[in-house]
C-alpha cells in the first residue's frame, strides 16, 4: 500500500520535474510530509487505495540516484552524515544516492548559492534574513502541497513564517533560536527586569555592561520597545515594494534618546560577544554563546528576557527586537526523482527527533512545536530566557543590505558622540528622519 501512495506521488512529481526541464514550472515536487522517514509517514487504509488499473499507482517506485550535496555549519557535518545514513537506511527505495556533506555555515551559504547556482549544493542551511535575495536569484525551489503543510504544521508561528517570501514557502525550518536577551552575573545584578538598575548595578559594582547599539539587529530593541515599525514588504520574486518605517516620531525620539542614556554609562560598552568582552556584569547576548557565559559566571551564571526602561516621557518600555531562524532549502532541480528525494531527506532533517538531537548534540533550539516541549529542552536556561523573549518580538522579515550599514551608522553616531544627551529633540527628530528617509529609499 505504501509502495501505491509513493508512486502516486513521485507521478505528482515527475510532472512538476519535466515542467521544470522545459522550462515551464517552479520544480517544487511535494514529497511526503511527515516527521518520519518518508518511506513510514504516508499511513492509509486499504479504501485508500488507487484502482487497480491506475498504471502510475501500479508501476514501481523509481527514485533514481545521483549525488546530493548538502551544506551546513562546520559542527553539524559529522551529525547531518549520521543523520542521512539513518534515512536512507529507513528508506532503501531512496539509497540511489551519495551524499556528500560539506561545512559552509549559514552566514556563507547564501552568499555562495548567490554567486553560483548551479555549482551551489543541492541543500544548504542558511540565515531568515537572506530569503529573499536567495529567491530572487532563483536558488530555491517552493514547497506546495503536503511540503508547505509539513512547515506550518509541524513549526511554530515564527519560524513557519520566516519561511516565507510573499505567499510561498521556499525552505524548512530548522531552529527557533536566533534571538537575544540577557545574560548576567547575578551577584551584581539584582534585579534583571530594570535596565535602569542593571546599569546602576554594573557601575556600583565597576562590571561592564555591553549591548551593540551600532547593530541592526541589536539596536531595534528599544525601537519596538516604544511602537515603533520597521519591516519592508517583498512581492513574489523578493523584490522590495514597500518600506513600513515611523522612526521619525515622538516614540522614535524616546527610544534614540534611551540609546543615548545607556551610551552615556561608565559601565556601558558596545558588544555582544561574551567571549569578546571583559569584567562582565550583563551582557546582551544570544544561545551561541551560552557556553561561555556559563563559563564565565560560574556559579552566578543567570538569563533572563531583556529588561524594561523608563522612557524620557516617563512611560515603561519592555525591550524587544528581532527573532530569527535557521532554515533549510533545496535548490531548484531539473530531476523530478532527486526533488523528491530532497524533499523528504529535507522533511526528515527537520523534523521532531531530528531537531531533539541536534539540540542535544549542539544546544541549537528546536522550531518543531513537539522538539519544544521535551523536558531537556524546555529546562534550559538559556533557551527559556529566549524563548520568554522571543514572545515579545518581531519575527524578522527580510531587509535590504544596505540596511543593516544604515543603522551601524545610527549607532556609531551615538558611541561617537555625534548625537549625545545634549541633543535637542529637534537634532534628533533630523536625525530619525534621514534615517527614515533612506530606509524607504531601499524600495523605491
Amino acid at each position: 500500500m505504501k509502495k501505491k501512495v509513493l508512486a502516486t506521488l513521485l507521478a505528482a512529481a515527475m510532472t512538476a520535474g519535466c515542467l521544470v526541464g522545459c522550462g515551464g514550472g517552479d520544480g517544487a515536487a511535494d514529497a511526503p510530509a511527515a516527521d518520519t522517514p518518508a518511506a513510514e509517514a504516508p499511513a492509509a487504509d486499504d479504501s485508500a487505495e488507487a484502482p487497480a488499473d491506475d498504471a502510475a499507482a501500479a508501476e514501481p517506485v523509481e527514485y533514481g540516484s545521483g549525488n546530493i550535496t548538502i551544506w551546513v555549519a562546520e559542527n553539524m557535518v559529522d551529525f547531518t552524515k549520521e543523520q542521512t545514513d539513518a534515512f536512507f537506511a529507513a528508506n532503501p527505495d531512496m539509497a540511489g544516492y551519495t551524499v556528500t556533506v560539506e561545512p559552509v555555515g549559514e552566514g556563507d551559504a547564501a552568499g555562495n548559492m548567490l554567486t553560483d547556482v548551479e555549482g551551489g549544493a543541492d541543500m544548504y542551511g542558511f540565515a531568515q534574513d537572506q530569503i529573499t535575495r536567495l529567491v530572487s536569484a532563483g536558488a530555491l525551489a517552493p514547497l506546495t502541497g503536503a511540503n508547505a503543510e509539513f512547515v506550518t504544521s509541524q513549526n511554530d508561528a515564527g519560524a513557519a513564517s520566516a519561511a516565507v517570501v510573499g505567499d510561498t514557502t521556499y525552505a524548512y525550518p530548522m531552529t527557533s533560536d536566533n534571538g537575544y536577551f540577557l545574560y548576567y552575573d547575578k551577584s551584581v545584578v539584582t534585579d534583571p527586569s530594570s535596565l535602569e538598575k542593571i546599569v546602576a548595578d554594573c557601575e556600583a559594582a565597576g562590571k561592564n555592561f555591553y549591548m551593540e547599539i551600532n547593530s541592526g539587529w541589536y539596536q531595534p530593541a528599544f525601537f519596538f520597545a516604544t511602537g515603533c515599525t520597521l519591516t519592508y514588504d517583498t512581492d513574489s520574486d523578493g523584490n522590495f515594494t514597500a518600506c513600513n518605517i515611523d522612526y521619525a516620531s515622538d516614540k522614535g525620539v524616546v527610544a534614540l534618546k534611551e540609546i543615548i542614556e545607556l551610551a552615556s554609562s561608565s559601565a556601558f560598552q558596545n558588544g555582544s560577544s561574551v567571549d569578546n568582552g571583559t569584567n562582565i556584569g550583563a551582557i546582551v547576548d544570544g544561545t551561541w554563546d551560552s557556553g561561555s557565559a556559563q563559563a564565565i559566571f560560574g556559579d552566578n551564571y543567570a538569563c533572563a528576557k531583556l529588561p524594561s526602561f523608563e522612557g524620557s516621557d516617563g512611560n515603561t518600555y519592555q525591550m524587544s527586537g528581532f527573532g530569527g531562524f535557521k532554515l533549510l532549502g533545496i535548490k531548484p532541480q531539473e530531476d523530478a526523482g532527486k526533488l523528491a528525494v530532497c524533499h523528504a531527506l529535507a522533511q526528515y532533517l527537520t523534523g521532531a527527533d531530528v531537531q531533539l538531537a541536534r539540540y542535544n548534540a549542539v544546544g541549537w533550539g528546536p522550531s518543531n512545536t513537539t522538539a519544544q516541549q521535551d523536558d531537556a529542552v524546555k529546562s534550559d536556561v538559556a533557551l527559556s530566557a529566549l524563548a520568554e523573549q522571543l514572545a515579545l518580538t518581531i519575527p524578522q522579515g527580510n531587509y535590504p543590505g544596505d540596511y543593516w550599514t544604515l543603522a551601524t551608522s545610527l549607532g556609531d553616531d551615538v558611541i561617537s558622540k555625534t548625537l549625545s544627551t545634549s541633543a535637542t529633540d529637534d537634532e534628533l527628530m533630523t536625525a530619525l528622519q534621514s534615517f527614515q528617509d533612506t530606509c524607504i529609499s531601499y524600495a523605491q
